[in-house]
């Protein structure tokens, strides 16, 4: 089973994910935050559009999902506990439950933090897991409607994950995020590392949303909360994991 990725920079720092299953040719969108980029790029590849997947409510995810629903006929899928806020569902989600494209079948896992009702799609033949707003490069989203404790329960839930899965999240907040794990975790030489990497990789023009689980889970402070070794060079020594997660995610909106 083969499944082919695209990322497709959107409005100043989205990005959404076209994916097409090879063996079948359809073709799937996780997350519109701007019609025209996605509809360029399936125009470009003489493509079609079976299915749109919605990780959260947000506009800057959902803006462009009725106007490729209208043209291509799209069905659309998203939370059953989001319903209320995302545009007309055709397949009502829950933690659990799967969606086949094509022969390549998703995994939707509750990732709630960021937003309540946020979701996540693992693909795990495929090692790709579409995490938006929750799991992002070198951090994670905002805590705009959930609990500290709800958002580490759902960065576990992905930590999980095999570590050579690729996360594909919503937005290029990688200098922003990399200068705070920098602060934080200043005596990493694998972030510093990355670090270094990234800004040769933002050179050449690649993707800046994607990056292995592994290097994650690395060098990603918010990752790392529940690590002993971070703990003891960052000066939170024996804090419960949760308390160092709820402590940095504090930094990180101040910062």
């Amino acid at each position: 089973m083969g499944l082919t990725l695209q990322a497709i920079p959107c409005r100043t720092d989205n990005y959404a994910y076209l994916i097409q299953d090879i063996e079948s040719g359809r073709v799937a969108v996780i997350d519109v935050p701007d019609a025209e980029p996605v509809r360029a790029a399936l125009s470009a590849a003489g493509q079609g559009l079976s299915d749109i997947l919605i990780t959260h409510h947000h506009d800057d995810h959902i803006a462009g999902v009725e106007v490729l629903r209208e043209e291509y006929g799209a069905k659309v899928w998203g939370a059953a506990a989001d319903a209320h806020r995302l545009p007309r569902l055709d397949h009502a989600l829950r933690g659990g439950d799967t969606v086949a494209i094509g022969k390549n079948t998703a995994t939707v896992i509750d990732v709630t933090g960021h937003t309540l009702g946020h979701i996540a799609f693992h693909f795990a033949d495929a090692k790709l897991a579409f995490t938006a707003d929750s799991l992002m490069i070198l951090g994670c989203g905002r805590l705009f409607e959930g609990t500290p404790a709800q958002m580490w329960d759902s960065l576990c839930k992905l930590m999980a994950l095999p570590d050579d899965t690729l996360i594909c999240s919503g937005h290029d907040y990688t200098r922003a995020n990399a200068a705070f794990a920098l602060s934080v975790d200043p005596d990493n030489a694998a972030l510093r590392a990355r670090i270094e990497q990234i800004e040769k990789d933002r050179d050449v023009g690649a993707p800046m949303a994607i990056a292995p689980l592994t290097l994650e889970k690395a060098t990603n402070p918010f990752l790392l909360a529940g690590d002993a070794y971070f703990k003891r060079r960052c000066g939170f020594d024996a804090q419960p994991d949760i308390s160092v997660f709820a402590t940095l995610r504090a930094r990180k909106d101040r910062f």
